[in-house]
Protein backbone atom coordinates (compact mmCIF):
# COMPACT_ATOMS: atom_id res chain seq x y z
CA UNK A 1 0.00 0.00 0.00
CA UNK A 2 1.15 3.53 -0.77
CA UNK A 3 2.15 6.03 1.98
CA UNK A 4 -0.21 8.50 0.32
CA UNK A 5 -3.12 6.63 0.59
CA UNK A 6 -2.96 4.92 4.39
CA UNK A 7 -5.85 4.29 5.98
CA UNK A 8 -7.04 3.44 8.96
CA UNK A 9 -9.75 1.33 10.50
CA UNK A 10 -11.20 -0.57 13.37
CA UNK A 11 -14.47 -2.84 14.45
CA UNK A 12 -15.66 -3.05 17.51
CA UNK A 13 -17.23 -6.10 19.27
CA UNK A 14 -20.37 -4.93 20.61
CA UNK A 15 -21.41 -8.37 22.28
CA UNK A 16 -18.14 -8.30 24.08
CA UNK A 17 -18.67 -4.74 24.94
CA UNK A 18 -22.43 -5.52 26.14
CA UNK A 19 -21.10 -7.78 28.48
CA UNK A 20 -18.97 -6.21 30.90
CA UNK A 21 -18.92 -2.70 30.32
CA UNK A 22 -19.93 -0.82 34.22
CA UNK A 23 -17.00 0.43 35.60
CA UNK A 24 -14.41 0.77 32.63
CA UNK A 25 -13.40 3.42 30.88
CA UNK A 26 -11.99 3.79 26.96
CA UNK A 27 -9.36 6.60 26.72
CA UNK A 28 -8.79 7.53 23.29
CA UNK A 29 -5.75 9.90 22.27
CA UNK A 30 -3.01 10.84 19.78
CA UNK A 31 -0.85 10.26 22.18
CA UNK A 32 1.46 7.02 21.55
CA UNK A 33 4.58 7.35 23.02
CA UNK A 34 3.27 7.41 26.52
CA UNK A 35 2.94 4.71 29.15
CA UNK A 36 -0.94 4.41 29.36
CA UNK A 37 -0.82 4.81 32.85
CA UNK A 38 0.82 8.09 32.64
CA UNK A 39 -1.96 8.84 30.13
CA UNK A 40 -5.26 7.69 32.63
CA UNK A 41 -3.08 10.48 34.94
CA UNK A 42 -3.11 13.10 33.08
CA UNK A 43 -6.10 12.55 31.67
CA UNK A 44 -7.50 12.60 35.61
CA UNK A 45 -5.53 15.99 35.92
CA UNK A 46 -7.91 17.14 33.11
CA UNK A 47 -11.17 16.18 34.86
CA UNK A 48 -9.88 17.73 38.13
CA UNK A 49 -9.21 21.14 36.46
CA UNK A 50 -12.38 21.34 34.62
CA UNK A 51 -13.86 20.25 37.95
CA UNK A 52 -12.01 23.52 39.21
CA UNK A 53 -13.43 25.61 36.55
CA UNK A 54 -16.80 24.37 36.90
CA UNK A 55 -17.09 24.97 40.47
CA UNK A 56 -15.41 28.19 40.30
CA UNK A 57 -18.51 29.19 37.76
CA UNK A 58 -21.05 27.36 39.66
CA UNK A 59 -20.75 26.63 43.61
CA UNK A 60 -18.95 29.61 43.82
CA UNK A 61 -21.10 32.10 41.48
CA UNK A 62 -17.15 33.31 40.79
CA UNK A 63 -17.93 35.35 36.84
CA UNK A 64 -15.29 37.59 35.22
CA UNK A 65 -15.33 41.57 36.25
CA UNK A 66 -13.45 43.67 34.22
CA UNK A 67 -10.96 45.39 36.12
CA UNK A 68 -8.92 48.20 34.90
CA UNK A 69 -5.93 48.17 37.27
CA UNK A 70 -3.74 45.37 37.24
CA UNK A 71 -3.52 45.11 40.87
CA UNK A 72 -7.35 44.50 41.27
CA UNK A 73 -7.10 42.08 38.12
CA UNK A 74 -4.34 40.02 40.28
CA UNK A 75 -6.19 40.47 43.43
CA UNK A 76 -9.48 39.04 41.90
CA UNK A 77 -8.11 36.02 40.75
CA UNK A 78 -6.39 35.55 44.45
CA UNK A 79 -9.68 35.73 46.14
CA UNK A 80 -10.98 33.53 43.55
CA UNK A 81 -8.28 30.86 44.20
CA UNK A 82 -8.20 31.56 47.96
CA UNK A 83 -12.17 30.73 47.48
CA UNK A 84 -11.30 27.29 45.41
CA UNK A 85 -8.83 26.29 48.43
CA UNK A 86 -11.83 26.54 50.47
CA UNK A 87 -14.09 24.88 48.45
CA UNK A 88 -11.68 21.71 47.95
CA UNK A 89 -10.75 21.86 51.95
CA UNK A 90 -14.86 21.43 52.32
CA UNK A 91 -14.75 18.91 49.65
CA UNK A 92 -12.22 17.01 51.45
CA UNK A 93 -13.06 17.06 55.40
CA UNK A 94 -16.79 16.14 54.03
CA UNK A 95 -15.81 13.10 52.30
CA UNK A 96 -14.09 12.18 54.92
CA UNK A 97 -15.91 12.70 58.00
CA UNK A 98 -19.58 13.14 56.26
CA UNK A 99 -19.81 10.82 53.08
CA UNK A 100 -21.96 11.83 50.72
CA UNK A 101 -22.60 15.48 51.46
CA UNK A 102 -21.29 17.97 48.87
CA UNK A 103 -19.41 21.13 48.88
CA UNK A 104 -22.80 22.59 47.48
CA UNK A 105 -25.72 21.08 49.66
CA UNK A 106 -23.33 22.03 52.38
CA UNK A 107 -23.01 25.73 52.13
CA UNK A 108 -26.89 25.87 51.18
CA UNK A 109 -27.58 24.38 54.89
CA UNK A 110 -25.23 27.02 56.05
CA UNK A 111 -26.60 29.76 54.74
CA UNK A 112 -29.56 28.81 57.23
CA UNK A 113 -27.56 30.29 59.19
CA UNK A 114 -27.28 34.34 59.74
CA UNK A 115 -25.82 37.08 61.61
CA UNK A 116 -28.07 40.00 62.72
CA UNK A 117 -27.31 43.47 64.53
CA UNK A 118 -30.00 43.90 66.76
CA UNK A 119 -30.12 47.94 67.94
CA UNK A 120 -32.13 48.92 70.65
CA UNK A 121 -32.29 52.13 71.63
CA UNK A 122 -31.53 53.61 75.39
CA UNK A 123 -33.61 56.27 77.21
CA UNK A 124 -30.35 58.27 77.59
CA UNK A 125 -29.78 58.26 73.89
CA UNK A 126 -26.98 55.76 73.71
CA UNK A 127 -27.76 52.62 71.84
CA UNK A 128 -27.50 48.58 73.15
CA UNK A 129 -26.16 46.74 69.77
CA UNK A 130 -26.33 43.13 70.15
CA UNK A 131 -24.49 41.47 67.41
CA UNK A 132 -26.09 37.76 67.67
CA UNK A 133 -26.19 34.59 65.08
CA UNK A 134 -28.90 32.74 64.44
CA UNK A 135 -29.14 29.00 66.24
CA UNK A 136 -28.79 26.13 63.92
CA UNK A 137 -31.58 24.04 63.16
CA UNK A 138 -31.04 20.17 64.25
CA UNK A 139 -30.05 19.42 60.73
CA UNK A 140 -27.05 21.40 60.94
CA UNK A 141 -25.78 21.24 64.35
CA UNK A 142 -25.14 17.43 63.36
CA UNK A 143 -23.18 18.38 60.75
CA UNK A 144 -21.45 20.90 62.29
CA UNK A 145 -20.60 18.27 65.18
CA UNK A 146 -19.54 15.97 62.64
CA UNK A 147 -17.44 18.22 60.53
CA UNK A 148 -15.89 19.13 64.39
CA UNK A 149 -16.64 22.91 63.74
CA UNK A 150 -16.95 24.38 67.00
CA UNK A 151 -19.14 28.15 66.74
CA UNK A 152 -17.36 31.18 68.68
CA UNK A 153 -19.35 32.34 71.55
CA UNK A 154 -21.98 35.10 70.72
CA UNK A 155 -20.03 38.39 70.97
CA UNK A 156 -20.23 40.58 74.09
CA UNK A 157 -23.27 43.53 73.88
CA UNK A 158 -21.53 47.42 72.75
CA UNK A 159 -23.30 50.16 74.28
CA UNK A 160 -22.73 53.45 71.81
CA UNK A 161 -21.40 56.61 73.03
CA UNK A 162 -24.06 59.11 74.00
CA UNK A 163 -25.53 60.77 70.92
CA UNK A 164 -27.15 64.00 72.61
CA UNK A 165 -25.11 66.53 74.87
CA UNK A 166 -24.70 65.72 78.75
CA UNK A 167 -26.83 67.65 80.71
CA UNK A 168 -24.79 70.39 81.67
CA UNK A 169 -24.02 70.19 85.57
CA UNK A 170 -26.10 72.19 88.17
Amino acid sequence: MAKDRATFSYRLDRDKLRQRREGRYLLRTNLTDDDPARLWGLYLQLFSIEAAFRNLKGDLAIRPIFHQDQARIEAHIFIAFLAYCLHVTLDRRLHALALGLTPRSAIEKFAAMQMIDLHIPITDGRELLLTRYTEPEPELALLIDKLKFVLPAQPSPKISPSQIDPPAPV
